[in-house]
């Protein structure tokens, strides 16, 4: 079975001015068709995030008019205008609305859903999303629409901010993707504002991410990151948040905007495998967005030179929102008219810097977590993801079901380059159930094509095994299927376990359960409001891959070898000498010297012959 939501990578999507034109040419006759007398422009099946999509429809011809002044246009915008205008925009409070500082406040809001009170903690990120629609309306106003329908559509959408800013509390689900895209909609008003109250709205937008999100940037792999859903990054509204930050930079000119997207964008490079895959977050651990992170992954990618666009994204939205049928839903069309408008292009290649939290070569890539254990392994167009054991979640030295991986200190990494190899050593000083401090020595080599792995740890007094991932996905064509194995081979004994008890805490990769699946089982919460990552702690066991100790190797030392990539056998050795541990495996020699006068680990390689 395929993922539902993680498809191609988005810079396949064609992006020239030809492509864009295209899709809202299409965007064009499905709203003259759909439109309604009184000027409706939402799907007919919209329930749900309904409040702006109209509206967004609307945006959509407006930007469509001015690229072409298709004669067609001009009366559904001001027909499907007026309509927003008369029957979306509300000014009562919504009953059973938790986050009101002011009551009775008449200002303008849009609802989640329209019934009064059936879904009403909505309406925040439903007001961002028409305030932005409206402001990109006003953007295109000129000669499209009337001067009493734009100066309704501008009181309107200046009310939509004091809701926002005034009415009720300020980013109230702790979303970081909302909170910037608020920003977003004031730096974007303020321009159709007078200078005095343009500034000064423009000054609160600039105080609220300064104070409200920038202050509270949550720290993750070495990255300090805005804040989404209560975790520091979701795969599916991380990259939208990266959007927000390119369009906060390309509207206001504010460096701040630049440097805090740089730094998640080169996070999201280190976390994000070669293929496109990445799985986590406090909301959606596999869904993915699609035309939604376009223009963050471009606009950040091309600054600083990596290729975000090999980001999977969901293909089904690839160029706007749509339903079940197909049909173009106006739900983040702001995303579609901003991509369109910048003129970016796709940096397609790989960046040739190391990164802590990442290894990277060809079509191997490792992604390390904050205790740089590997969170996900890239091979032979394969996806593993750490396994569990004992509800001990990583890759590292087994003994007696106590699972050697988490640090008792300071974690110490070295990258080298060498004979078209790439490799990383992670040294972390653990501690076992005996109390012992023990060093495990991790080398990740990598020639592009293959992944050899190599851990060695001072001996166990049990029969130890390494934990080796959890066999989990793989590439198919321009989609990615569940699996149960991985091309894997180990110098020592190799055995493939599944889960003997059943049920979401035993994750048994055979089954029809996808990650995502068994994770919001395991959360606390309902679907959609539950963190996935805090319920897949609680894994008991999993599918995993378990490889024993190597035969050669120093008496005082358990050495465990693994390749992933392929299947065939191969062999490796270690040996101590007096400039430390050697490593031999049939396409490389590695040596592990003693650490330097900073305590940082000596590594040297070279491929087998030379």
């Amino acid at each position: 079975m395929h993922l539902l939501h993680q498809r191609g990578p988005l810079h396949d999507l064609p992006d020239t001015p030809e492509a864009y034109d295209a899709v809202l040419a299409d965007v064009a006759d499905q709203a003259l068709r759909r439109l309604t007398p009184d000027g409706n422009l939402e799907h007919p099946d919209c329930v749900d995030d309904i409040g702006d999509t109209s509206l967004g429809i609307t945006s959509l011809l407006a930007l469509a008019w001015q690229r072409t002044k298709d004669p067609r246009l001009p009366e559904a915008v001001r027909r499907s205008l007026a309509f927003h205008l008369r029957e979306r925009v509300y000014r009562e409070d919504n009953p059973g609305y938790p986050n009101l500082t002011a009551r009775g406040s008449g200002l303008p809001y849009a609802r989640y859903t329209l019934a009064a009170g059936a879904h009403p903690i909505g309406d925040w990120p439903s007001t961002v999303w028409a305030l932005l629609q409206a402001v990109n309306v006003l953007d295109a106003a000129d000669g499209l629409v009337d001067d009493a329908q734009r100066t309704e559509l501008l009181e309107t959408a200046r009310g939509y901010w004091s809701w926002l800013t005034e009415a009720t509390f300020f980013n109230p689900q702790e979303a970081g993707n909302q909170a910037i895209g608020c920003v977003v909609g004031g730096l974007m008003l303020a321009r159709h504002l007078t200078a005095a109250e343009g500034e000064r709205v423009r000054a609160r937008a600039l105080a609220l991410y300064t104070d409200e999100i920038r202050a509270h940037r949550v720290r993750d792999r070495g990255a300090l990151l805005p804040p989404e859903h209560g975790g520091a990054y979701d795969n599916n509204y991380g990259p939208i948040s990266l959007s927000f930050l390119a369009q906060a930079h390309r509207v206001s000119g504010e460096e701040m905007f630049a440097e805090d997207g740089d730094a998640l964008a080169r996070y999201l490079d280190a976390r994000l495998t070669g293929g496109g895959f990445d799985n986590g977050g406090p909301r959606y651990s596999e869904q993915h967005s699609a035309f939604e992170s376009v223009l963050g992954l471009r606009y950040f990618g091309a600054r600083i030179g990596a290729d975000l666009g090999r980001y999977r994204g969901d293909s089904r939205w690839a160029r706007h929102a749509v339903k079940a049928d197909g049909g173009v839903d106006g739900h983040f069309a702001w995303m579609l008219v901003w991509q369109i408008q910048d003129t970016t292009r796709w940096h397609r290649e790989p960046s040739p810097r190391a990164a802590r939290h990442q290894l990277r070569s060809g079509a191997v890539s490792v992604a390390f977590d904050d205790r740089m254990t590997p969170a996900v392994i890239e091979a032979g167009g394969a996806y593993l993801l750490a396994a569990a054991v004992n509800r001990q979640h990583g890759f590292g030295p087994v003994c007696d079901g106590f699972l050697l991986c988490r640090p008792m200190g300071r974690v110490r990494v070295r990258d080298v380059r060498a004979d078209g190899l790439t490799a990383k050593l992670v040294t972390k000083p653990v501690v076992g159930r005996d109390h012992v401090l023990r060093y495990v020595r991790s080398l990740y080599v990598t020639d592009g094509a293959t992944l050899w792995t190599t851990v060695a740890v001072e001996r166990l007094d049990a029969t130890p095994y390494l934990l080796a991932g959890l066999p989990y996905a793989e590439d198919d064509g321009d989609r990615v299927r569940r699996t149960a194995r991985a091309a894997v081979s180990s110098a020592g004994a190799l055995r493939l376990t599944h889960p003997e008890a059943t049920g979401p805490d035993h994750f048994d990769a055979r089954a029809e359960l996808t990650q995502e699946q068994a994770a919001f089982a395991l959360a606390a919460d309902p679907r959609g409001y539950g963190d996935p990552d805090e319920g897949w702690r609680h894994l008991v066991a999993s599918t995993a891959l378990e490889a024993g100790p190597i035969a050669d190797a120093p008496d005082d030392l358990h050495v465990f070898a693994v390749r992933y990539g392929v299947e065939e056998p191969f062999t490796a050795s270690a040996e101590r000498g007096q400039e430390g541990l050697t490593v031999r495996t049939d396409a490389f020699v590695a040596l592990l010297g003693p650490d330097d006068a900073h305590g940082e680990p000596e590594l040297t390689l070279r491929a087998t012959g030379r």
